[in-house]
């Protein structure tokens, strides 16, 4: 069973402004009449969240940094549940090799990952 992206003590996954983006590959032949012909070099597309987090207590950056080492970075995959609409996508991987953070103060840590959705 893969490991699941920490949940902060509030029950949220991220906090807000948080983004995500959609990704679609196409392949496009031009014919020497100027037509083309379009294919989808992939069956689905690519989900990508940028989770930034913010006034992290001590044991919420300790799960994170905790888990970015459990997942060796971008080598490892792990479910992530979409704060959007909640669906739980089972193939994601951190898209970083370094963790940074900061900490100013027992409750003021902060951090930012990215996480992308695997092809299966």
């Amino acid at each position: 069973m893969p490991a699941l992206f920490p949940i902060l003590k509030t029950g949220a996954v991220a906090q807000y402004p948080a983004t995500h983006t959609t990704q679609f590959a196409s392949f496009v032949v031009r014919f020497l009449d100027g037509a083309d012909q379009r294919y989808r070099q992939f069956p689905s597309s690519l989900r990508r969240w940028t989770i930034r987090l913010d006034m992290l207590d001590e044991a919420e950056l300790n799960a994170i940094e905790q888990f970015f080492i459990g997942q060796e970075g971008c080598f490892g995959t792990f479910s992530f549940v979409d704060p959007w609409t909640q669906t739980t996508f089972g193939n994601c991987s951190l898209d970083q090799d370094t963790l940074d953070y900061q900490v100013q103060g027992d409750t003021r840590g902060s951090t930012s990952l990215v996480v992308v959705e695997n092809r299966a």
